[in-house]
């Protein structure tokens, strides 16, 4: 149990809510049926919303699936991945993309009690949610962070900023006055989706992934927010989330071309 909620109840967020941690904006195609989640947007072509979050075929029909969807992104010229989850098949179905040249990272979906998190923002550091006036350095910094083009990300997160929900939250993180990092997370009825954390080379190990992590626990704590979830790298942020308090549900592989 996790802030009164089961493996099961947590599982659920973790897994079926995650798929719907997005503001839709133009340009955005959800494709969801029965057992298939994806996500088509053109205009971010060197990735983000271009996924299959959810795949679930019988083995005879999962190849030809597979290669219709991957020659779909390429002639797109989309950059995509492609998430194999606890919930989805076939078993193989990993072992299938790899034979077409995707490579898969070992992730681990993760859920934390907000009131268990430390909070805590370091000296020399500072962190603000993200409103119009810091809209073109946000795009920026998660440009650069991200290796992508900024123009997607400034139409993406007008959609944000006008959301009339306002589900979807981003901040900015400074050090010493200069933008060094960035978050978002994600406001659902039941827990809140950390998601989008990068810091810039230049400022990493000054304790600027804390700071973003911080902020937003201490936005969703005023929410009324008592569970938070994320999906991290195995290899780079799971350690540290575990060592602050984060608990590991269940792993995942995402496959992309390398």
């Amino acid at each position: 149990m996790i802030a009164g909620m089961s493996r099961e109840e947590l599982l659920h967020e973790a897994l079926v809510r995650s798929r719907e941690s997005f503001v839709p904006f133009p340009g955005l195609e959800l494709r969801r049926r029965a057992g298939w989640v994806q996500l088509v947007t053109p205009l971010f072509r060197s990735g983000g919303f271009n996924e299959v979050a959810l795949a679930q075929l019988e083995a005879d029909e999962a190849d030809a699936v597979i290669d219709a969807t991957i020659a779909e992104y390429d002639t797109l010229g989309i950059r995509f991945r492609w998430t194999v989850g606890p919930d989805s098949r076939p078993a193989d179905l990993g072992a299938r993309l790899a034979r077409r040249g995707l490579v898969g990272e070992r992730g681990v979906m993760m859920a934390a009690a907000v009131a268990d998190v430390p909070a805590d923002i370091g000296p020399g550091l500072t962190v603000e949610r993200v409103e119009a006036a810091q809209l073109e350095r946000f795009a920026a910094v998660s440009a650069e962070g991200w290796g992508c083009d900024p123009e997607p990300l400034r139409v993406y997160h007008r959609s944000v900023l006008a959301d009339p929900d306002g589900r979807s939250h981003s901040f900015l993180a400074y050090v010493d006055g200069a933008p060094a990092g960035v978050a978002n997370y994600v406001a659902h009825a039941r827990s809140a989706f950390f998601i989008g954390g990068v810091v810039l080379p230049a400022f990493r190990g000054r304790g600027v992934y804390k700071a973003l992590l911080a902020a937003r626990l201490r936005h969703a704590a005023a929410r009324g927010i008592a569970v938070v979830m994320t999906h991290a790298r195995a290899s780079t942020s799971a350690p540290i989330l575990a060592r602050l308090g984060f608990h590991a549900l269940a792993e995942l592989e995402s496959y992309s071309r390398p």
